[in-house]
C-alpha cells in the first residue's frame, strides 16, 4: 500500500473571542492521514471536532499551526486558491445531502465534472461507474423528491468521489439516515476505501459508522486522547469503541 501523506496536521490550535473572554477550542492538535486512510474522529459535544473538520476542509482558520494538504499549507494560501483546491482536491458529504432539485441524480452526480468543462461522455461514464457501486443505477432519472434519504446520501457522496479527489470529509454522513440506510451507506464507503479508491476523514458520535473506519482517533477537550485500530472484524472493532466510551464517561463521544 502507497503511504504517501495526504494531509498533514501539525500543532493545530483555534481560539475564539479575544483577551479576557477567549475560548481555546483546539489545543495543538497533530494527525497525519495517508493515501487510502479511512479515518473516524469522535468526541462528545464541544470536544472540537466540528471546529476541526471545519479548518481541514477550508471552512475556517486556524489560530496558530498548519495543515499540509499535497505539500502545501491551505491555511496560508489566497482565497482564489482555496477555490481551486476544494475544487480539485477535497471531497465533501454533508449530514443533508445538499442535492440539488431541479436537477436529476444523474446530473447531481456529474455536476463537478460538467463544471469542470469534462465532456458529456466521460461524465456519464464516470456517473455510470459509480452509481453502480452505489447501488443506485435504477435512480439515475429520478429527483431528489422521488429519494428516499438513504438514496440521496449515496448520491452525494458519489458526488463527492466522481473528481478523484485528494480526501473525502464527510460530516455525520449517517446522522439523517435510518440504520438499514446507513449501513448501505457505510458499506458502500468501505467499498470505495478497500479498493483505495478513496481517503476518507469522517466525523461521527455514532460507535456504529465509526467501525467501518481502519483507524479512530478520539478528541476530547480540544485535544486527540487516544487511537483506536480496526484489525480483521468490524464487530469487534464496534466493542472497542464502545468499551473506550464507557471508559471515557458513557457514550456521549
Amino acid at each position: 500500500m502507497d503511504n504517501k501523506k495526504v494531509l498533514e496536521i501539525k500543532n493545530l490550535t483555534k481560539n475564539y473571542g479575544a483577551r479576557g473572554f477567549c475560548t481555546t477550542v483546539l489545543k495543538g492538535v497533530d494527525l497525519e492521514i495517508c493515501q487510502n486512510d479511512f479515518i473516524a474522529v469522535m468526541g462528545p459535544s464541544g470536544s472540537g471536532k466540528t471546529t476541526l473538520l471545519n479548518i481541514l476542509s477550508t471552512i475556517d482558520k486556524p489560530t496558530q499551526g498548519s495543515v499540509m494538504l499535497g505539500g502545501k499549507d491551505i491555511t496560508r494560501v489566497s482565497n482564489k486558491e482555496l477555490s481551486k483546491i476544494r475544487r480539485d482536491k477535497i471531497g465533501f458529504i454533508f449530514q443533508n445531502y445538499n442535492l440539488l432539485d431541479t436537477m436529476t441524480l444523474q446530473d447531481n452526480i456529474s455536476l463537478p465534472l460538467s463544471l469542470n468543462g469534462v465532456s458529456s461522455k466521460i461524465c456519464i461514464q464516470k456517473t455510470l461507474e459509480f452509481a453502480r457501486i452505489f447501488d443506485l443505477s435504477d435512480h439515475l432519472k429520478k429527483y431528489p423528491y422521488q429519494l428516499s434519504g438513504g438514496q440521496k446520501q449515496r448520491g452525494a457522496a458519489c458526488r463527492a468521489l466522481i473528481t478523484n479527489p485528494e480526501i473525502i470529509f464527510a460530516d455525520e454522513p449517517t446522522g439523517a439516515l435510518d440504520s438499514r440506510s446507513g449501513k448501505s451507506l457505510l458499506e458502500c464507503l468501505k467499498k470505495v476505501n478497500d479498493s483505495e479508491s478513496a481517503t476518507i476523514l469522517m466525523v461521527t458520535h455514532d460507535a456504529f459508522s465509526a467501525s467501518y473506519a481502519k483507524d479512530v482517533y478520539i478528541l476530547r477537550d480540544g485535544m486527540i486522547q487516544c487511537r483506536l485500530t480496526r484489525g480483521e472484524d468490524r464487530k469487534e472493532f464496534y466493542n472497542k469503541i464502545t468499551d473506550m466510551q464507557a471508559s471515557m464517561g458513557g457514550d456521549s463521544l
